[in-house]
C-alpha cells in the first residue's frame, strides 16, 4: 500500500450563493490554503478538515491500495487514470484538491 499526495489545487468561494446564504463577510476556507500538500493513507492527515475528509478518503484509499488503475467512472472523467480531482462538501465555499499516489510506503 502506498501513500496518497493531496495537493490543495484551489480555494473559492462562490459569491451569489455566499451572498445569499452566507455569513456577513463569509470568504474562502480559513483551514486550506492552495499548494498545501498532505500524504494519507486510510486515515486523515493531521490539520486536514474533518469535512473535506469524508468527502474525499474514498479516494485516497481507492487510489493507496492500486485502485484507479482501470480509470474512475469507467474512463469517463479524468485523463489520467491514476489521479483523482475532488473537492470538499462545502457548497458555498469548496475547496478543490488532486489525489494521486505517492512513491511513499505506508
Amino acid at each position: 500500500m502506498k501513500k496518497c499526495k493531496i495537493t490543495v489545487l484551489r480555494t473559492t468561494l462562490i459569491e451569489d450563493l455566499a451572498e445569499k446564504y452566507g455569513m456577513d463577510n463569509l470568504g474562502k476556507c480559513p483551514m486550506l490554503k492552495e499548494g498545501q500538500v498532505f500524504y494519507a493513507d486510510y486515515a486523515k492527515p493531521d490539520g486536514f478538515c474533518d469535512e473535506a475528509w469524508k468527502a474525499i478518503y474514498q479516494y485516497v484509499f481507492a487510489l493507496s491500495h492500486g485502485g484507479g488503475a482501470d480509470g474512475f467512472y469507467n474512463n469517463t472523467w479524468i485523463k489520467d487514470k491514476n489521479l483523482a480531482i475532488v473537492s470538499c462538501n462545502d457548497g458555498l465555499r469548496p475547496v478543490i484538491f488532486k489525489v494521486e499516489p505517492a512513491d511513499i510506503e505506508s
